[in-house]
C-alpha cells in the first residue's frame, strides 16, 4: 500500500472548545482539560495515546490477514476493577506518544507494512483526539476501514460527531445489571447509557456486517462484544436478551471467554479466577436460544492469547 505524503492537518487540540468544560462522556465532569484539569478518566487535552501496535486478535473480520493497527488511548471513563488493559487505563497512566502527528506517522508505518485497518481503542473520553487523528489519516491517504472500539459508555453526541470517519463499530455491552456495573465499573447507569449508544449505532448501521469478499475484512457495520465475567452468568444472559430485544438477534455478536484475573482482583472468589467451561457454555446456549447466528465465540484458552502486556513495545507479542 502506497500512501500519499501529504502534510497532516493541524492536530493540536489545545483550542478545542469541547475540552474547556468537558462533557465528552456521560460522566460530565466539566473540568477544563485545556488548562490541565483531568476528570475521572484521567485524560488531558493532549494526544493521550498509550500504545500503537499491530494486533491480530480476536474477531477475524476486524484483524484481517494483515492485523489491525490499533491505537490504544490512555485512561478510561469506566473503572472496571478487572480491566485487562489496567496498565494504561488507570488515571495517571502514561500517554507514551506525545503528539498526534507522531501517532499518525506510527499508524501509517503499520499500514504500509500490510495492516488491514485502523482501530481506535478506548475512545469514549477522547472524542476530539480520535476525530483529529482519523481525519489526518484520511487526508494522508489511509483508505482502509476505521474501527471504533468503545466501551459504549458514550454520549450520543460524541458518536454522531465522528460518524463520518468510522466504518465499523465494535462496542462492548458489558452489563445488563446496574448494581453490578456500579460495583465493578463505578457506573450504575451503564445499562441505560450503553444501550442508548447501541441503539443509535444500530439505526446507523443495521444488522448487516459488510465483509470484503476476498480478505473477509469488515468494511462497514457493527459487532457487539460481550465479555463473560466469572460468577456473573446471569448478567451475561440478560445482556444477550437486551441486545436481542432492543436491537436484533441478527446483530453480529462476539462472545468473549478471555477473562483473566488482574492483580487488583486476585483475592476475589469469582473475579480472582478464570471462567469455568460450564459458565461460558450457559451463555453460548442462551445465545443459541435467542437466535444469534452471526459472530464469534472463543476457546477458554484464549485468555492466554489476547491479554496484552503494555510494558512491552509489542503488547500482544508473547515471544
Amino acid at each position: 500500500m502506497t500512501l500519499t505524503p501529504m502534510p497532516s492537518p493541524d492536530l493540536r487540540l489545545s483550542a478545542d472548545g469541547r475540552l474547556a468544560s468537558c462533557a465528552a462522556c456521560p460522566r460530565q465532569c466539566r473540568v477544563d482539560r485545556r488548562s490541565g484539569g483531568r476528570g475521572r478518566c484521567g485524560a488531558g487535552a493532549g494526544a493521550e495515546v498509550a500504545s500503537i501496535c499491530l494486533h491480530r486478535g480476536e474477531e477475524p473480520a476486524i484483524s484481517g490477514p494483515g492485523g489491525i493497527a490499533n491505537v490504544f488511548f490512555a485512561g478510561c471513563n469506566l473503572k472496571c476493577v478487572y480491566c485487562q488493559n489496567w496498565q494504561i487505563s488507570r488515571p495517571g497512566s502514561p500517554a507514551r506518544i506525545g503528539s498526534l502527528d507522531v501517532a499518525a506517522d506510527e499508524v501509517l508505518r503499520l499500514l504500509e507494512g500490510g495492516a488491514s485497518g485502523v482501530g481506535f481503542v478506548s475512545t469514549a473520553h477522547v472524542g476530539p483526539q480520535v476525530e483529529a487523528l482519523a481525519a489526518a489519516l484520511r487526508a494522508r491517504g489511509a483508505a482502509v476501514p476505521f474501527v471504533l472500539n468503545t466501551n459504549a459508555y458514550e454520549c450520543p453526541e460524541s458518536l454522531r460527531g465522528i460518524s463520518g470517519l468510522i466504518d465499523v463499530y465494535l462496542p462492548d455491552f458489558k452489563y445488563a445489571d446496574g448494581e453490578l456495573a456500579a460495583r465493578l465499573s463505578g457506573a450504575g447507569n451503564y445499562p441505560e447509557v450503553a444501550m442508548t449508544a447501541l441503539r443509535g449505532l444500530y439505526v446507523r448501521t443495521g444488522a448487516e456486517l459488510v465483509l470484503d469478499p476476498d480478505s473477509g475484512v469488515a468494511m462497514r457495520g457493527m459487532i457487539v462484544r460481550h465479555l463473560v465475567i466469572p460468577g456473573h452468568v446471569d448478567n451475561s444472559v440478560e445482556a444477550l436478551r437486551l441486545v436481542a430485544r432492543e436491537l436484533s438477534p441478527a446483530v453480529w455478536l462476539s462472545l468473549m471467554s478471555q477473562y483473566r484475573p488482574t492483580p487488583e482482583v486476585a483475592g476475589d472468589p469469582d473475579l480472582g479466577r478464570r471462567l469455568r467451561p460450564e459458565e461460558y457454555q450457559a451463555v453460548l446456549d442462551e445465545a443459541d436460544r435467542l437466535g444469534f447466528e452471526n459472530g464469534w465465540r472463543q476457546e477458554l484458552e484464549s485468555a492466554d492469547d489476547w491479554n496484552p502486556d503494555f510494558d512491552r513495545q509489542k503488547p500482544f507479542d508473547r515471544g
